[in-house]
């Protein structure tokens, strides 16, 4: 799989220490199952865009979103080549960043993504219901719908 960018140290790239670009890690949560399914990820952040690519247990897949440096929030879809798209949204609080992926208002759940090497949170508790950030506006239609128009505008 081609990298969107191979050489990190261009001076272009966030410069946010929340938002490194390079190697990250971390997992996504199903719904009725404690397992934590892992991901790789290779990821691109700059002037408030957010690319990359990685593979999970599914596939192999591409990451096209935006992030607000100043709030911390994140919008992205992660398409699976050659298959679906699962929209992400998040919030970065300097300890990578937490949010909710879903694939269809009845299939959806938490996750996990950090920079390679900073460390997990293996010893805070998470689960796809309680760690879902109050900005993403669960349950408020009027938030839902913008965090929608903005995977779908990316996508674009």
């Amino acid at each position: 799989m081609s990298r969107p960018i191979d050489d990190v140290s261009d001076p272009t790239l966030e410069q946010d220490d929340r938002f490194p670009s390079g190697a990250w890690e971390g997992y996504y949560l199903e719904p009725g199952s404690s397992k934590r399914f892992q991901m790789e990820l290779h990821l691109v952040f700059r002037d408030g865009t957010l690319r990359g690519d990685g593979r999970d247990s599914v596939g192999e897949f591409l990451f096209n979103g935006t992030y607000e440096k100043e709030s911390g929030k994140c919008w992205w879809t992660k398409r699976y080549i050659g298959a679906h798209d699962v929209a992400y949204q998040g919030y970065n609080e300097g300890r990578g960043i937490w949010g909710v992926w879903e694939l269809s208002l009845a299939h959806k759940g938490g996750f996990h993504i950090w920079p390679r090497g900073q460390g997990s949170g293996d010893g805070q508790e998470v689960s796809e219901e309680a760690d879902l950030p109050v900005l993403i506006g669960a349950g408020n239609e009027e938030l839902r719908s913008e965090s929608l128009n903005r995977s779908e505008s990316v996508n674009d």
